[in-house]
């Protein structure tokens, strides 16, 4: 019987490093995307758009637009692990925000297509006054917010 015992304590220890080398790489990756988020935000104004996937690579995108809504910048994150890093999109700068079209979606992937289309629905509701509305995660189905 001690030898169970042994093992679970084993377990719990793997289970609760395992959690913090996680928390310690989401922090990195975190603040990797914030120190280029401020990059760009020290060019101009910056346009956002995510596209996550539950089981596949989840994609962020961010556009650096002047005050026509040129595109300065593009840049995108993209991956399912921790070790995601913001890197260069390209073929979008020089463009503009509002005009992107079909023909500019050319060799680009599907995940990166829906961020950028949400990127343009968020600057849109955004421009005209309006608030982006923050969609439920599963944690908030399971504890339900008091109003």
């Amino acid at each position: 019987m001690k030898r169970d015992e042994e093992m679970i304590v084993y377990l719990i220890i793997l289970i609760g490093a395992a959690w913090l080398v996680q928390s310690i790489l989401g922090f990195v990756q975190i603040r990797h995307f914030n120190k280029k988020y401020a990059e760009m935000r020290a060019l101009g104004r910056v346009a956002i758009g995510k596209r996550t996937g539950m089981f596949r690579a989840g994609t962020v995108v961010m556009f650096c637009i002047d005050k026509r809504n040129k595109i300065l910048k593009a840049a995108k994150m993209q991956g399912v692990t921790v070790f995601s890093r913001v890197r260069e999109l390209k073929g979008f700068e020089g463009k503009y925000l509002l005009k992107i079209s079909e023909e500019d979606f050319k060799g680009v992937d599907k995940l990166t297509r829906l961020a950028i289309t949400d990127a343009l629905r968020s600057y849109d509701i955004i421009s005209k006054g309006g608030e982006l509305q923050v969609k439920k995660g599963w944690i908030d189905y399971l504890i339900p917010s008091k109003k």
